[in-house]
């Protein structure tokens, strides 16, 4: 029986993916509010211009930075598939 709970390889192995999920999820709220908080350092009922500027600047380099380790991981995984799950 496993530590957290499962009775097989199997079950521990999803236990463990999803736990990686809800970090990954934890991990992009907390980036979120960084960029707002920096951003928006005293928020109000709307945005200044610079405020609004600042915001969409981060945000696309965010994302852009989103893409490029997004790829990097998809590309890892076909090669790690393709080498049959050897790490």
């Amino acid at each position: 029986m496993s530590f957290l709970g499962g009775s097989s390889a199997a079950s521990g192995a999803s236990q463990t993916q999803a736990i990686k999920q809800q970090v990954a999820q934890e991990a992009a709220v907390a980036n979120a509010r960084q960029l707002v908080e920096r951003c928006i350092p005293k928020p109000g009922s709307s945005l200044s211009s610079g405020e609004s500027t600042c915001y969409s600047q981060c945000m696309e380099k965010y994302m852009s930075a989103w893409n490029v380790v997004s790829k990097q991981y998809i590309n890892r995984i076909q090669r790690e598939a393709g080498a049959g799950g050897i790490m």
